[in-house]
């Protein structure tokens, strides 16, 4: 089943969150278990299945990276695996120096604009990334969905960048 059918949407990286929320509860409220309290034990295991797999959807295309990683799937287009070594070495050696920039935070002279700085850098990198993404995306064709999947795990690496961000800004600024 792909996701997009079900939720009657648009085969397309762009998708209207808030057409995609309200397809959602509708399926829920139609496959929800409770339900099917009183059915036979068989029709109680197909509503459970049936709602699991609506809510897999709803999270998988609700999310913009896990959104690409599905249509790149869809595609037939192989998944590097997380632990696969990146073959850019330009974007290592950025990661190595946003690390670096990260652990200099605790020990700036301005520890509000050093977090403020880091923020607006995390999120323009991001931001270009993910634009880039959206264009392979569209241009749909096996060139394309090759450089998709790498932008995709760059995108995840910015996306632990930022969760270690705002670990840090916890520990600064609860003291």
């Amino acid at each position: 089943m792909n996701y997009f059918d079900l939720f009657s949407l648009p085969h397309s990286f762009e998708l209207d969150l808030a057409q995609l929320s309200a397809a959602f509860q509708t399926l829920q409220k139609t496959a929800h278990p409770d339900k099917f309290a009183h059915a036979s034990s068989q029709e109680q295991m197909l509503a459970v299945q049936k709602s699991a797999t609506i809510n897999d959807a709803y999270q998988t295309l609700k999310n913009p990276l896990k959104r690409a990683e599905y249509m790149l799937q869809q595609r037939g287009t192989d998944m590097p695996s997380e632990q696969a070594s990146f073959q850019d070495t330009m974007f290592l050696m950025r990661q190595m120096e946003l690390h670096e920039m990260l652990e200099e935070l605790p020990h700036a002279d301005d520890i509000d604009g050093a977090v403020n700085e880091a923020n607006e850098v995390l999120d323009s990198e991001y931001q270009t990334l993910f634009c880039q993404l959206q264009q392979l995306i569209q241009d749909n064709n096996q060139a394309s969905d090759k450089i998709a999947c790498e932008i995709v795990r760059k995108l995840k690496f910015y996306q632990k960048l930022q969760l270690e961000l705002e670990r840090i800004e916890e520990q600064l600024f609860d003291d």
